[in-house]
């Protein structure tokens, strides 16, 4: 069982059906017992930092979420949900976030040129293995959409790297926490190949 939560922000059922195409059981699920009994969390997000966070409080997911990732089992942040797991955002000012990944959360510097939000496919540059890439080609491009970036403090937390202007952070891991700035949920078959792998942890 995948369990995706629900704090009010996110393609959650986009999400869920590219789990479920996969022969997976998820569910969308705004209750704190369920995510805290969850066996495998998927933490999605498309909107504002200030906004999700103060959902996550709110509802109060924010040690359900931690005590998941304590306890040693699975989750996959994507997009904003990658974003929500560093200390700070600097999106529309400086706002505190979950804390579980040392590091903030910038802008795309401003380049002649440069198209701010970065929108399309891109590839990424593996810095290490991942079991989540199991299978996919190194030639493989994911969709991103997303105007901020993650900049960990601990390299060795960084999976994967992309260009865009800059080199960025696409990709965390840590034991068993994995997070991704691009969708896979709209990645189209490589995309489903990694939240196959996600399942299979």
């Amino acid at each position: 069982m995948i369990t995706i939560i629900d704090y009010g922000m996110g393609n959650l059922r986009s999400v869920q059906k590219a789990c479920e195409r996969l022969g997976y059981e998820a569910r969308i699920s705004s209750r704190a017992e369920e995510i805290a009994a969850a066996e495998k969390l998927i933490l999605p997000g498309v909107g504002a930092f200030r906004d999700a966070i103060s959902h996550l409080k709110e509802q109060e997911f924010v040690e359900p979420i931690k005590t998941h990732i304590d306890a040693g089992k699975p989750l996959l942040g994507i997009c904003l949900g990658l974003q929500l797991l560093f200390d700070r955002s600097y999106e529309d000012g400086e706002y505190e976030g979950l804390g579980i990944v040392p590091g903030e959360v910038v802008r795309f510097p401003p380049q002649p040129g440069l198209k701010v939000p970065h929108m399309g496919w891109n590839k990424l540059q593996m810095k290490q293995e991942s079991p989540l890439m199991a299978g996919i080609p190194e030639e493989a491009h994911f969709y991103f959409v997303h105007s901020y970036y993650v900049v960990p403090e601990q390299s060795e937390a960084i999976a994967a790297t992309c260009e865009h202007g800059v080199e960025f952070c696409a990709m965390i891991q840590r034991e068993n926490l994995f997070a991704t700035q691009f969708h896979p949920e709209k990645s189209q078959r490589v995309g489903l190949k990694l939240l196959d792998n996600f399942g299979k942890l």
